[in-house]
């Protein structure tokens, strides 16, 4: 679910971005985890427990799969992408929230819309400016 990373120059070039890219990951996998307690908690008993349990963040995982990860199946243009996002994280949020727990739930919608705006500016700037004429340092050794 992580963004993408654009090789490695981003994360050498750009400390910032990889700690950003780092906080991505951490939200992704909080989020599954918010969507699974939500589904095992939601009052519901047996199969349907189970099923929202494991069914809420594993259709949560397809989604993304197929639409926002950076190697996603399905790649759209960059709205659609921002509206799975916001879809999945903020059913994570959501999820929180229907745990019983509406200010953590906030912290994350608002951790989570910083992050992904953050890595959106990231992404559309260039890792670093190559005067005309000068070759980009070799990272191969």
């Amino acid at each position: 679910m992580a963004g993408d990373t654009g090789g490695t120059a981003g994360f050498g070039a750009r400390p910032w971005y990889g700690a950003n890219e780092v906080l991505a990951f951490l939200i992704e996998l909080a989020t599954l985890g918010f969507l699974g307690w939500w589904g095992f908690g939601a009052g519901h008993q047996g199969a349907l427990r189970i099923l929202l349990g494991v069914g809420t963040p594993l259709l949560a995982c397809v989604v993304w799969g197929l639409f926002a990860a950076p190697r996603a199946r399905l790649r759209p243009r960059l709205p659609l992408v921002l509206m799975v996002k916001a879809l999945v994280f903020g059913g994570g949020a959501a999820a929180l929230y229907g745990v019983g727990h509406p200010v953590a739930a906030s912290a994350v919608a608002v951790v989570t819309f910083a992050n992904t705006a953050v890595a959106e500016i990231f992404r559309a700037a260039p890792p670093s400016v190559v005067p005309a004429g000068a070759h980009a340092p070799n990272n191969h050794g």
